[in-house]
């Protein structure tokens, strides 16, 4: 299996999410998920985008969370952007891989959040750079934290 770790584009998560760089002086490891005895208004919601313009997959996100009926209010919005390695996406061609002054993932992180901002009518956001294995290739995971506004039961 580890001849396929950035080769075998076909092998990806729609779950995972991870970040490891020279700039980091220390391990991390963070785990988001909800209990089902959770009882607070937080929720965490995911989605997988097919490609950097897959504004469709956020879209439902954002709905299933009822956030485009205003009945609950978005904290966080976390997602993985990387430049799709055939150079194209859905059949024309990018340039993210071309540029000898910026890398692809710096490409791949301003298109995603610009796209993202648009959609969700906030720059609460976080798009991390490099999606090998996390998401398809040229696409990758989003995730919402976002606060229920309805009435609570005890």
């Amino acid at each position: 299996m580890d001849d396929a770790i950035c080769w075998d584009r076909s092998l990806w998560s729609a779950r995972a999410s991870f970040s490891a760089g020279i700039e980091l002086t220390s391990c991390e490891v963070v785990v988001i998920g909800r209990s089902a005895y959770w009882c607070g208004s937080l929720r965490i919601d995911h989605a997988v985008m097919s490609d950097a313009i897959d504004a469709a997959a956020v879209k439902d996100l954002l709905a299933r969370a009822n956030l485009t009926a205003g009945s609950a209010l978005l904290h966080a919005l976390l997602a993985k952007a990387e430049a799709s390695q055939s150079g194209q996406i859905r059949g024309a061609r990018h340039t993210m891989l071309d540029d000898s002054d910026i890398s692809s993932t710096r490409h791949a992180g301003g298109f995603v959040g610009g796209l993202l901002p648009g959609l969700a009518g906030t720059t609460q956001i976080f798009v991390s750079g490099g999606a090998e294995h996390q998401g398809p290739d040229g696409g990758g995971p989003v995730a919402i934290i976002f606060e229920t506004l309805e009435e609570k039961h005890p």
